[in-house]
Protein backbone atom coordinates (compact mmCIF):
# COMPACT_ATOMS: atom_id res chain seq x y z
CA UNK A 1 0.00 0.00 0.00
CA UNK A 2 1.21 3.29 -0.92
CA UNK A 3 0.74 5.88 1.89
CA UNK A 4 1.08 9.74 1.98
CA UNK A 5 0.13 12.81 4.19
CA UNK A 6 -2.05 14.98 2.46
CA UNK A 7 -1.61 18.60 4.30
CA UNK A 8 -3.99 21.22 4.55
CA UNK A 9 -7.00 19.66 3.54
CA UNK A 10 -10.57 20.59 3.76
CA UNK A 11 -12.81 17.79 5.27
CA UNK A 12 -16.40 17.27 4.02
CA UNK A 13 -18.82 14.58 5.02
CA UNK A 14 -16.91 13.82 8.16
CA UNK A 15 -17.93 10.54 9.25
CA UNK A 16 -14.64 10.11 11.68
CA UNK A 17 -15.94 10.03 15.17
CA UNK A 18 -18.75 6.78 14.30
CA UNK A 19 -18.56 4.18 12.21
CA UNK A 20 -21.53 4.06 10.08
CA UNK A 21 -23.01 2.24 7.00
CA UNK A 22 -22.06 3.38 4.23
CA UNK A 23 -24.54 4.43 1.44
CA UNK A 24 -25.68 1.80 -0.90
CA UNK A 25 -23.49 -0.84 0.98
CA UNK A 26 -26.05 -3.90 1.86
CA UNK A 27 -22.96 -5.92 3.66
CA UNK A 28 -23.82 -4.49 6.98
CA UNK A 29 -20.34 -3.43 7.43
CA UNK A 30 -19.72 -0.34 9.21
CA UNK A 31 -16.83 2.30 8.61
CA UNK A 32 -15.20 5.66 9.48
CA UNK A 33 -15.11 8.20 6.24
CA UNK A 34 -14.45 11.68 5.14
CA UNK A 35 -14.31 13.42 2.01
CA UNK A 36 -11.03 15.12 1.67
CA UNK A 37 -11.22 18.54 -0.64
CA UNK A 38 -7.75 19.33 -2.21
CA UNK A 39 -7.14 22.64 -4.04
CA UNK A 40 -6.45 22.50 -7.01
CA UNK A 41 -3.59 25.15 -6.96
CA UNK A 42 -2.36 22.54 -4.34
CA UNK A 43 -0.35 20.93 -7.62
CA UNK A 44 2.50 19.17 -5.14
CA UNK A 45 0.07 17.19 -3.44
CA UNK A 46 -1.98 16.21 -6.48
CA UNK A 47 1.35 15.31 -8.05
CA UNK A 48 2.37 12.75 -4.84
CA UNK A 49 -1.21 11.56 -4.88
CA UNK A 50 -1.31 10.72 -8.54
CA UNK A 51 2.65 9.33 -8.25
CA UNK A 52 0.42 6.81 -5.09
CA UNK A 53 -2.08 6.02 -7.13
CA UNK A 54 0.65 4.95 -10.00
CA UNK A 55 2.51 3.05 -6.99
CA UNK A 56 -0.80 1.41 -5.54
CA UNK A 57 -1.90 0.17 -9.90
CA UNK A 58 1.65 -1.52 -9.36
CA UNK A 59 1.31 -3.22 -6.03
CA UNK A 60 -1.73 -4.52 -6.81
CA UNK A 61 -1.24 -5.38 -10.54
CA UNK A 62 -2.35 -9.08 -10.17
CA UNK A 63 -5.83 -8.14 -8.33
CA UNK A 64 -5.91 -5.02 -11.30
CA UNK A 65 -4.76 -6.92 -14.45
CA UNK A 66 -7.24 -8.27 -16.79
CA UNK A 67 -6.33 -12.19 -18.69
CA UNK A 68 -3.61 -10.52 -20.97
CA UNK A 69 -2.13 -9.24 -17.91
CA UNK A 70 -2.78 -5.72 -18.73
CA UNK A 71 -4.46 -3.52 -16.53
CA UNK A 72 -7.45 -1.67 -18.08
CA UNK A 73 -7.59 2.26 -18.63
CA UNK A 74 -10.91 2.55 -17.60
CA UNK A 75 -10.69 1.23 -13.24
CA UNK A 76 -12.06 3.37 -10.65
CA UNK A 77 -9.42 6.09 -9.55
CA UNK A 78 -9.95 7.86 -6.33
CA UNK A 79 -9.01 11.05 -7.01
CA UNK A 80 -11.66 13.08 -8.23
CA UNK A 81 -12.76 16.66 -9.67
CA UNK A 82 -14.86 18.32 -7.91
CA UNK A 83 -16.17 20.59 -10.65
CA UNK A 84 -17.25 17.84 -13.12
CA UNK A 85 -18.34 15.50 -10.17
CA UNK A 86 -19.86 17.82 -7.59
CA UNK A 87 -20.83 21.11 -9.85
CA UNK A 88 -23.65 21.81 -7.63
CA UNK A 89 -21.89 22.02 -4.36
CA UNK A 90 -19.69 25.51 -3.65
CA UNK A 91 -17.37 23.80 -1.19
CA UNK A 92 -16.30 21.41 -4.53
CA UNK A 93 -15.30 23.69 -6.66
CA UNK A 94 -11.60 24.58 -7.74
CA UNK A 95 -11.21 21.34 -5.51
CA UNK A 96 -10.05 17.98 -6.18
CA UNK A 97 -11.29 15.26 -3.58
CA UNK A 98 -10.71 12.05 -2.19
CA UNK A 99 -13.01 9.92 -0.57
CA UNK A 100 -11.50 7.88 2.11
CA UNK A 101 -12.69 5.11 4.39
CA UNK A 102 -11.83 2.97 7.24
CA UNK A 103 -13.34 -0.50 8.76
CA UNK A 104 -14.92 -0.39 12.34
CA UNK A 105 -12.08 -1.80 13.91
CA UNK A 106 -9.73 0.57 12.64
CA UNK A 107 -10.74 4.38 13.55
CA UNK A 108 -8.68 7.38 12.68
CA UNK A 109 -7.01 8.76 15.36
CA UNK A 110 -7.85 12.48 15.93
CA UNK A 111 -5.31 14.56 17.26
CA UNK A 112 -4.53 18.43 17.67
CA UNK A 113 -1.41 20.46 16.10
CA UNK A 114 0.79 19.50 18.91
CA UNK A 115 -0.28 15.83 18.55
CA UNK A 116 -2.12 15.45 21.39
CA UNK A 117 -5.67 13.39 21.40
CA UNK A 118 -8.88 15.67 19.97
CA UNK A 119 -11.34 14.82 22.59
CA UNK A 120 -14.13 17.50 22.01
CA UNK A 121 -15.84 16.33 18.80
CA UNK A 122 -16.95 19.48 17.78
CA UNK A 123 -13.19 20.17 16.93
CA UNK A 124 -13.05 18.22 14.27
CA UNK A 125 -15.99 18.80 11.58
CA UNK A 126 -16.98 18.90 8.16
CA UNK A 127 -15.32 22.30 7.14
CA UNK A 128 -12.31 22.04 8.88
CA UNK A 129 -8.73 21.62 7.76
CA UNK A 130 -6.94 18.96 8.86
CA UNK A 131 -3.27 16.78 7.84
CA UNK A 132 -4.59 13.52 7.13
CA UNK A 133 -2.47 10.01 6.15
CA UNK A 134 -4.26 8.01 3.48
CA UNK A 135 -3.20 4.68 1.66
CA UNK A 136 -3.73 3.87 -1.82
CA UNK A 137 -4.80 0.21 -2.37
CA UNK A 138 -5.78 -2.06 -5.04
CA UNK A 139 -9.41 -3.61 -4.79
CA UNK A 140 -11.65 -6.26 -7.12
CA UNK A 141 -14.74 -6.85 -5.87
CA UNK A 142 -17.99 -8.02 -7.51
CA UNK A 143 -16.35 -6.59 -10.58
CA UNK A 144 -15.58 -3.26 -9.12
CA UNK A 145 -11.69 -2.68 -10.23
CA UNK A 146 -9.88 0.00 -9.13
CA UNK A 147 -7.61 1.95 -6.47
CA UNK A 148 -9.03 2.54 -3.16
CA UNK A 149 -8.66 5.51 -0.32
CA UNK A 150 -7.85 4.03 2.77
CA UNK A 151 -8.28 6.62 5.92
CA UNK A 152 -5.62 7.38 8.11
CA UNK A 153 -5.02 9.55 10.90
CA UNK A 154 -6.19 13.26 11.13
CA UNK A 155 -4.53 16.36 12.51
CA UNK A 156 -6.50 19.34 12.87
CA UNK A 157 -4.79 22.23 11.43
CA UNK A 158 -7.50 24.79 11.79
CA UNK A 159 -10.66 25.53 11.57
CA UNK A 160 -13.04 26.78 8.75
CA UNK A 161 -16.44 27.31 7.75
CA UNK A 162 -18.55 24.52 8.91
CA UNK A 163 -20.37 22.86 5.62
CA UNK A 164 -23.43 21.46 7.51
CA UNK A 165 -24.62 24.98 7.48
CA UNK A 166 -24.48 24.60 11.28
CA UNK A 167 -22.96 27.74 13.17
CA UNK A 168 -21.27 28.23 16.61
CA UNK A 169 -23.38 29.88 19.30
CA UNK A 170 -20.83 32.64 19.38
CA UNK A 171 -21.87 33.20 15.68
CA UNK A 172 -25.45 33.41 16.71
CA UNK A 173 -25.51 35.34 20.03
CA UNK A 174 -23.66 38.52 21.88
CA UNK A 175 -22.54 38.77 25.56
CA UNK A 176 -25.42 40.22 27.42
CA UNK A 177 -23.05 40.07 30.21
CA UNK A 178 -24.57 41.10 33.66
CA UNK A 179 -25.53 38.84 36.19
CA UNK A 180 -27.39 35.16 35.54
CA UNK A 181 -30.39 36.49 37.84
CA UNK A 182 -31.34 39.47 35.57
CA UNK A 183 -34.74 39.84 34.66
CA UNK A 184 -35.85 38.63 31.23
CA UNK A 185 -33.79 41.51 28.98
CA UNK A 186 -36.17 42.97 26.19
Amino acid sequence: MSRVVIKNVRLSYANIWEPKQMQGDTSGKMRYSASLLISKDDTKTVKAINKAIEEAKIEGKAKLANKNGVIPKNIKLPLRDGDEDRPDDDAYAGCYFLNANASADHPPKIVDRRVEPVLDRSEVYSGCYANVSVTFFAFNTQGNVGIGCGLGNIQKVRDGDHLTGERSADEDFEDLGGDDDDDFLS
